[in-house]
């Protein structure tokens, strides 16, 4: 068995000892995305298993040992991993866990602290978290983010944001119900096997599997109605988890709507690129900030492949560039305007305005201070700048009802059908001219 080792601020560490003898546990936010995350994993020699429960008793179990003001997603997160221990089946002297950290100022780079202060609690104070970071907050001798995974990484998040991007525009409307989850299923399984093979690792091969997704998801036969398109933001584990969200494009779904959720890539170059803005706003040094622009630059060429291939389908909407959003907020948020996902969150719902999207569920645990900046602060702005925009700020929280969630979000949906009725089943004419395609993203305010 493996010996606890600690450093010399008692932090428990994750040993190479343990990434032989521990299975270690995973959240689950976004499922598509996560999967391929943890295949890579396993094929570095670490036991993964990522976590899909989704029940009441994670509620309660994060309860116990989260003060019920903490973030949602803390909540959430942290009773997930402990509900796993105590409940999954696991020898708890044999699993490590792992929790993100994005080093911002958010609360979320302290979540890792909330869960040993809760294992403790727990009497499990024995069980290593490992700090998932690219900000050298924590090291492990077990465990390390290498240039090569980090490379792999990238291409797993493009893969998942296609296919979710594809999946959404064809799942709504798919004349045999199932279809679309079975062609998921099938490009995770087929994409996970070249992973073990060492292909699609490369541009060139994963220009190739771009186009060979958007032709598979193109090929499932479709009604010809159009739907309302309701887009999602908020609160990354909020706006992109089942567990978070009640489900909510599931919800969507039932309720006849084309769920838009803008993907993950965005959210990594935004984190990459605050980096580049703290040595320009407040000093540092260069090879830092020479070092974020690089990958950055990196991160944005595969997402221009991406966008190029979706383009190339002449079936599905592609969605923007991350310079395309950040052109987008100029005159509404400034680049200083950082803390949780910033004036992302306000360009992503300015995005959705442009492309014809204008019926927004923009979701925010409670207590996020900074997404109730960003998110509802920033309504009155964009309803003043688009009369026909229609967002509906929902929160959650443990006390939270879902029938009240969602009879919000049915109303909204009542809008924007009859907003669609009224435009004769289009997006308004001002959207529509505001920015028919991602290249003539303007200033927002221009199209008041």
């Amino acid at each position: 068995m493996a010996k606890l080792v600690y450093d010399d601020t008692g932090r428990l560490l994750f040993t190479k000892e343990m990434k032989e003898e521990y299975t270690i546990l995973m959240p689950q936010m976004l499922p598509v995305h996560f999967g391929m995350f943890q295949r890579l994993l396993e094929l570095e020699g670490y036991k993964v298993d990522m976590l899909t429960s989704n029940h009441r008793g994670i509620i309660d179990e994060g309860l116990k040992y989260v003060h019920n003001d903490t973030c949602y997603p803390a909540l959430l997160v942290i009773g997930q991993l402990i509900d796993a221990i105590k409940h999954g089946g696991y020898d708890p002297h044999k699993v490590a866990l792992f929790i993100t950290q994005t080093g911002g100022g958010c609360r979320a780079s302290n979540y890792i602290h909330l869960l040993r202060k809760a294992l403790e609690k727990a009497d499990l104070a024995f069980v290593p978290v490992i700090s998932v970071n690219l900000s050298g907050l924590e090291k492990n001798p077990g465990f390390s983010l290498t240039l090569p995974i980090i490379r792999k990484m990238v291409y797993a998040m493009m893969y998942g944001d296609i296919i979710v991007n594809v999946a959404n525009q064809v799942r709504p409307y798919e004349r045999e119900r199932g279809t679309t989850d079975a062609m998921v299923s099938t490009w995770q399984g087929r994409l996970i096997q070249g992973f073990q093979q060492g292909k699609g690792m490369s541009r060139g091969q994963m220009r190739t599997n771009f186009d060979a997704i958007c032709a598979d998801f193109a090929s499932i036969p479709v009604t010809g109605e159009q739907k309302v398109r309701v887009g999602v933001v908020g609160e990354i584990y909020v706006k992109f988890s089942p567990l978070g969200n009640n489900n909510l494009e599931d919800f969507l779904l039932s309720e006849g709507a084309e769920p838009v959720v803008p993907g993950l890539t965005d959210f990594m170059i935004f984190k990459i690129y605050n980096r580049v803005v703290d040595v320009d706003l407040y000093g540092g040094k260069w090879i830092k900030k020479a070092a974020c622009q690089l990958f950055m630059k990196y991160i944005e060429a595969c997402q221009k492949d991406m966008i190029q291939a979706l383009e190339r389908s002449g079936r599905f909407r592609a969605p923007g560039t991350f310079q395309d959003l950040h052109r987008m907020i100029q005159g509404y948020l400034g680049d200083g305007n950082k803390m949780g996902e910033g004036w992302l969150l306000t360009a992503e719902m300015l995005e959705l305005i442009h492309t014809g999207t204008p019926n927004i569920v923009c979701t925010q645990p409670f207590g996020c201070l900074p997404n109730h900046i960003v998110g509802k602060g920033m309504l009155r702005k964009l309803k003043d700048d688009y009369p026909y925009s229609n967002v509906v700020a929902i929160d959650y929280d443990p006390g939270a009802t879902k029938i009240n969630q969602e009879n919000r979000i049915k109303l909204m949906l009542a809008n924007a059908k009859a907003l669609a009725k009224q435009q004769g089943g289009e997006a308004p004419a001002a959207a529509r001219e505001a920015a028919p395609t991602p290249s003539s993203y303007t200033h927002a305010g221009a199209h008041a």
